[in-house]
């Protein structure tokens, strides 16, 4: 299955990563196979990728980086749980509570050149 997501974790020596994927399901593992060998993931980072799943767990096999660093501080944001996430959240109220939303839109100059900048995770 063809996926995007933006990677939330990343370990720059094993070559590691968690990706939050656009179907808000459960998160994605990364780690490098022979395929995978020339591709190193940062935090922030917009990829698309396949994804498989595996004894309940999901994966991501061949990720291919459409915008580097666009959601730099995404994972600070996600972690603060205080609500103050600046210009980056919308926040609804549930008939349960309070969510937030963070959309997925990096600054058009970061988007790499052909990437579709219309994808559904971007509206």
């Amino acid at each position: 299955m063809d996926m995007f997501g933006v990677v939330l974790w990343s370990d720059r020596k094993d070559n590691k990563a968690v990706i939050w994927c656009e179907d808000h399901g459960d998160l994605a593992f990364y780690r490098p196979c022979c395929e995978d060998a020339g591709v190193s993931l940062d935090t922030g980072d917009w990829v698309q990728f396949d994804l498989t799943t595996e004894r309940n767990m999901r994966f991501v096999h061949n990720p291919r980086l459409v915008a580097e660093g666009a959601y730099a501080g995404i994972a600070d944001v996600l972690g603060r749980g205080d609500g103050n996430a600046e210009d980056t959240t919308t926040t609804t109220h549930g008939r349960d509570g309070v969510a937030e939303v963070i959309p997925f839109r990096p600054a058009r100059s970061q988007t790499k050149k052909g990437a579709h900048a219309a994808h559904p995770m971007m509206a």
